[in-house]
């Protein structure tokens, strides 16, 4: 469990104490920007007292500590991989857990946005603002650094990016809700050395106007210009939506997807015909089905591309690779044509300076031997090349999941079968898009036809 997490636990149990306290004393408030100066405090009690009342002021708290604390923000933010002293160090790492129990999100000194955890404190928000609401849904949780990959994704490539950072906080209220835990994986070598991740899950954004309905659903990873070119599009939606009776919502919703399914339609035949293909050559975006009762992690895992390149070789070593593959609807679309259409929205996956940097703090030893390299004139920059590797990847994401996933959607919606409450589109999309189904407790990890030679093939669970 992480620190910003055990924080945010702790400050649910204060702010009913403090509030308690504080009505029966004519006691006058400490200002926001004291409070930011005591977030900080090395007395526990006085810093948790503080980042409580910070975080119950929502994105106005979050403003103050970066306001107060920005100079070293900054710094951090453009890239600092130089060694720093530990008492530098120590601060440094008050600060950031401050900073993330306060927005709700793990390194949020890249992107500086406030996250609500609760959709009906996110709607009065919503009402009173009158912004719409972007809610994430995800594996594991945003305010820890092991959440599923593509929340990872989205906390390094798209929040960090000073455009979407800067959209989201002045045009969307902003929540986010936890699926389900997210699987972690160990791999022991026995003398020190481990290898650590999470396995499987997918992430989705959605668009509700300002009563927590569902406007449009944005699934998996798209690349920044991409998202925000999504957002742009929705967000009027979502603001035409507000007030309307519920028919009214379904019949302007009916027509606003099948604009949007008109226009992808469109576009898939101009990037068919910019690769040479012709729409009658092979069927149009089709979604990805499977026969079996229960998908297997891996069939889950070729829906998310970028995440894929690290959790493959990992489900490659727990699962039999038949049916490794879900069937499509339609004739096939191979993975080299999907890497020629991603070539042509290559720009819609640039990652800006900001993300950049964060990318690098997370592996700061990599970068320098990166640096060692150019030097020397020896080989190709690694780094560079984990960087390009990386944009590729997210490229071949948002094609795939505009033209598969974002094309079914509009299709539920013009159908009427897409459902009006949030909690059951949520259900619909893990199950049938990511073939992650509540059904499944194991997540496609154990499928029940194989033999591991283990008791109960390995399977553990709490007694109640």
């Amino acid at each position: 469990m992480s620190l910003s997490f055990t924080i945010i636990t702790a400050l649910g149990l204060l702010d009913g104490a403090l509030s308690y306290v504080l009505a029966g004393c004519d006691v006058e408030q400490p200002s926001l920007e004291l409070l930011a100066h005591q977030a900080v405090c090395k007395n526990r009690a006085v810093s948790l007292a503080a980042l409580t009342q910070l975080r119950a002021k929502g994105p106005e708290g979050l403003d103050v500590l970066f306001s107060v604390h920005g100079a070293t923000i900054e710094k951090h933010r453009n890239g600092n991989t130089a060694p720093i002293a530990e008492e530098d160090q120590s601060q440094w790492d008050e600060l950031k857990t401050a900073l993330d129990a306060v927005s709700g999100q793990h390194d949020c000194f890249a992107s500086h946005l406030y996250w609500y955890t609760n959709l009906e404190e996110a709607t009065a928000a919503a009402k009173a603002s009158g912004k719409p609401i972007l809610s994430l849904r995800l594996l594991g949780n945003l305010d820890e650094e092991c959440s599923c990959a593509n929340s990872r994704f989205f906390r390094t490539t798209l929040y960090p990016n000073l455009e979407v950072s800067k959209y989201l906080r002045e045009h969307f209220i902003l929540h986010w809700q936890s699926v389900r835990p997210v699987p972690k994986i160990t791999i022991d070598f026995g003398d020190g050395r481990k290898i650590q991740r999470t396995i499987t899950g997918n992430s989705v954004h959605y668009v509700l106007d300002r009563s927590g309905d569902p406007i449009d659903v944005l699934p998996g990873l798209y690349g920044p210009k991409a998202f925000l070119r999504a957002l742009e599009q929705a967000e009027p939606a979502a603001l035409a939506c507000a007030g309307s009776t519920r028919e009214e919502k379904n019949a302007y919703l009916r027509q606003y997807h099948r604009w949007c399914r008109l226009a992808l339609s469109k576009q898939w035949e101009d990037d068919l015909a910019r690769i040479g293909q012709t729409p009658q050559q092979f069927a149009g975006p089709a979604l990805m089905t499977t026969k079996a009762a229960v998908p297997t992690a891996q069939m889950a895992g070729r829906l998310a591309f970028s995440k894929s390149a690290v959790e493959a070789p990992l489900l490659k070593s727990l699962q039999p690779s038949r049916n490794a593959a879900p069937e499509r609807g339609g004739a096939e679309v191979t993975d080299e044509m999907w890497a020629r259409i991603a070539l042509l929205h290559s720009s819609d996956a640039e990652l800006d300076g900001s993300a950049q940097n964060l990318i690098v703090s997370k592996n700061p030893t990599a970068f320098q031997a990166s640096q060692l390299a150019i030097s020397k004139r020896l080989v190709e920059n690694p780094f560079l090349r984990t960087w390009r590797n990386l944009q590729r990847s997210i490229s071949e994401d948002t094609v795939r999941n505009e033209y598969q996933l974002h094309a079914q959607i509009h299709d539920w919606f013009m159908e009427g079968i897409a459902p009006a409450e949030l909690n059951g589109l949520n259900a619909k999309v893990y199950a049938e898009l990511f073939l992650m189904p509540e059904s499944d407790p194991w997540l496609g990890l154990a499928p029940a036809d194989t033999f591991s030679g283990l008791q109960n093939n390995g399977l553990v669970q709490a007694r109640p």
